[in-house]
């Protein structure tokens, strides 16, 4: 079953059509990226509209949709109605994590057909990975992972935490990343207790951490990794907190495997923070999946009751943030088998000291 049958397989009552907006979904129902644009899914016929500034790509790329051009004469709304009049459409299932309430509110006032809610539906094929996707983000995560190998010999103690972050910007790119997968984050010292702290014109000293939390996007796949270097030396404690969040992404990364759930393997990760005594400054959760978005479902958190797939693919990123002082995370990406999961960040966790 290609993606685009998929989306098929859900048009069972609720709806007959379906109402893609969101960049994602549209990439992900056409196997082709087009930064704009909507498209319209039905069973008697699917079509894919876009502007003059990307109609050339689409119709060179985009197969299994008519693709067709708006313009002022022939808005979305246009364009939409005469399929939902030529497919024989009533009901469009429409993304609403995905639109603005001046969006929605324009398609239900424009559009000849009911709106219906159906994000969790349109999504939910995505949490499964095919082989084909799984291999673009193990390529996306290599290029990250060289990346990472390349920026440890940028590091300098008198550069500023901007300067790092334009060097890793760099090597992500130069190393074939298509996209960041999102802002990276680039902390030290004090600053590493912020989980998502913002590179600033700080300045790197010896006896600091650096926490650098970095992705792309390879073929509309992302990649997502962290890791925490000390710069000249690490104090004793700086060693035990490092050491505690190993052995806990360790912990969480061996419970992982198809059947258990997020709750289960966050669980076997904070335990051992908790047990160290760093319980309450581990605050967010242990994973999130991902895919074409950096922060997909299900997640491996305290609340996640959903058991987890074989090919699904989540990040494993415990961390401990002493306010004021520093902070420390390690982060890889997964895999889960049916008998446990694959790793496939490459990249040294050892505590590293540059």
């Amino acid at each position: 079953m290609n993606n685009l049958d998929k989306y098929l397989s859900i048009l069972d009552g609720e709806a007959d059509g379906l109402l893609l907006t969101s960049r994602y979904s549209r990439h992900y129902g056409a196997q082709h990226d087009i930064a704009e644009g909507v498209a319209v899914v039905s069973k008697a016929g699917c079509r894919y509209f876009t502007d003059s500034r990307y109609i050339e790509a689409a119709q060179n790329g985009i197969r299994d949709f008519a693709v067709l051009e708006m313009s002022r004469a022939n808005p979305f709304h246009k364009l939409i109605n005469e399929a939902i009049a030529d497919f024989g459409i009533t009901v469009l299932g429409y993304e609403e994590d995905y639109l603005t309430a001046a969006e929605l509110r324009g398609y239900e006032e424009k559009l000849n057909a009911k709106l219906v809610p159906m994000n969790g539906k349109i999504h939910s094929f995505r949490s499964v990975k095919e082989d084909w996707e799984l291999d673009r983000m193990r390529k996306a995560q290599a290029i990250t992972d060289k990346a990472f190998s390349e920026v440890l010999g940028r590091i300098k103690a008198g550069m500023t935490e901007k300067q790092l972050q334009a060097e890793l910007i760099y090597c992500l790119y130069k190393n074939g990343g298509e996209g960041l997968a999102f802002d990276p984050i680039v902390v030290s010292g004090p600053n590493t207790s912020l989980p998502h702290g913002v590179a600033t014109d700080r300045v790197i000293r010896e006896g600091d951490f650096i926490t650098m939390d970095f992705g792309v996007i390879l073929e509309g796949y992302c990649s997502d990794m962290t890791r925490t270097v000390a710069v000249g030396y690490a104090t004793e404690e700086m060693e035990k907190v490092y050491n505690t969040v190993l052995q806990a992404q360790l912990a969480g990364i061996a419970a992982s495997r198809a059947g258990a759930t997020g709750a289960e393997i966050d669980g076997a990760a904070r335990q051992v923070i908790t047990d160290a005594g760093y319980g309450k400054y581990f605050g967010h959760g242990y994973g999130h999946s991902i895919g074409m978005e950096c922060h997909e479902a299900p997640n491996c958190n305290p609340s996640g009751q959903i058991p987890m797939q074989v090919n699904m693919v989540s990040s494993a990123e415990p961390g401990i943030y002493l306010p004021g002082k520093f902070g420390v995370r390690i982060e890889d990406l997964v895999i889960f088998t049916q008998d446990g999961c694959e790793n496939i960040t490459t990249s040294p966790k050892n505590l590293i000291i540059v």
